[in-house]
């Protein structure tokens, strides 16, 4: 007998993977949901997941994905990391430890409606990631950079002056809340389909002058190379490298949470998987526009699906010793700050 697929197995099959974890690690998890998007009549949920310690000022790792509807990789890639942090859980002292000392926030599909219509934008055409208050200095490139015309072309911005989409403002409002009285926190974003290489994107989206963190982002990216030399398959850089754009959400995040914590430490971290190369191996994702931002062949979504685990595990440990690798204020960091600018910028001072 053949079994027909429901409307969301077949259309989001994410969905149901992760609400299938949810009942698996139920007892390690504190769950949210403060939207739901209705599409075809359903009500897609939109899951905010927290993990590990419950103290005010434990340090926070915040892990997003599906922003982008049709980048599926980046939610798959989070699920990937539950299920084994769930399954470790049950019997591995070393996760049970490392998560009693940080709080784990995981958003893994901020953009259920797209991701049901296998879009980049949202049901309302609006392209999240160009959704949000922040104007681009200088001249951005036409139409990547978002644009306000007509939500029937790609990056649209949304109408100036009503507010970001239910979407985007539920991200910004669960991560502010995360990163509420929080001193050290990391967050990473995971997008698709820029590249050859794997690239960790900080800010700023919107400038192509250096961002104010320059020297944290130097440092953990030190750490991240001497730790792993030969797991060199990311290209740490900002983000203004490739390109720039308006309405960045984490560029407003950061701004934000820069003006209520001015003391405090935030890296907003993209993970932009390299797409261009899994088109040079296999021509045949030229033929889908899906396939241009997911891998479709076996074996190779399994590699992407594990390749990143060194890095969400990596991440978990630097925000937990963050005090004491992170630059503070005086002779220090200014010396990180200028070996950033020399090696990103090539500045010498």
């Amino acid at each position: 007998m053949i079994q027909r697929l429901s409307p969301v197995e077949h259309a989001l099959p994410e969905l149901i993977q992760l609400e299938e974890l949810i009942k698996r690690g139920r007892q390690h998890l504190r769950i949210n949901v403060p939207l739901h998007i209705p599409m075809e009549g359903h009500q897609l949920p939109f899951y905010v997941l927290e993990m590990g310690s419950t103290a005010p000022l434990a340090p926070t790792l915040i892990l997003t994905g599906g922003v982008h509807g049709i980048e599926r990789i980046g939610t798959q890639v989070i699920l990937a990391f539950l299920r084994t942090l769930i399954e470790r859980l049950s019997w591995d002292p070393v996760a049970t430890d490392m998560l009693s000392q940080i709080r784990l926030c995981l958003i893994p599909i901020v953009n259920p409606g797209g991701m049901w219509r296998n879009s980049r934008c949202n049901p309302q055409g609006i392209d999240l990631m160009r959704n949000a208050p922040v104007e681009a200095e200088g001249s951005p490139p036409w139409l990547v950079a978002g644009q306000r015309i007509s939500p029937s072309l790609p990056w649209y911005r949304g109408r100036k002056g009503e507010g970001m989409a239910a979407e985007s403002q539920s991200l910004v409002d669960a991560v502010l809340a995360e990163l509420r009285n929080q001193s050290h926190c990391i967050s990473l974003d995971c997008h698709s389909g820029f590249g050859y290489k794997d690239r960790i994107w900080f800010p700023w989206a919107k400038s192509v002058q250096p961002w104010p963190g320059l020297a944290e982002a130097y440092a953990l990216t030190e750490l991240f190379e001497r730790t792993y030399p030969d797991h060199s398959v990311y290209l740490f850089e900002p983000q203004a490298h490739s390109y720039t754009t308006h309405g960045d959400l984490w560029d407003h995040i950061y701004a934000q949470y820069s003006e209520q914590q001015p003391e405090g430490t935030y890296l907003p971290l993209t993970l932009e998987m390299g797409s261009w190369l899994w088109v040079k191996k296999n021509p045949r994702h030229l033929l889908r526009y899906h396939s241009l931002f997911n891998p479709i062949l076996p074996h190779r979504h399994k590699r992407i699906l594990r390749r990143h685990f060194t890095l969400f595990e990596f991440l978990m440990s630097a925000v937990r010793s963050m005090p004491g690798w992170s630059p503070m204020a005086g002779v220090e960091r200014q010396q990180l700050t200028a070996e950033a600018e020399e090696r990103w910028y090539g500045r010498q001072n």
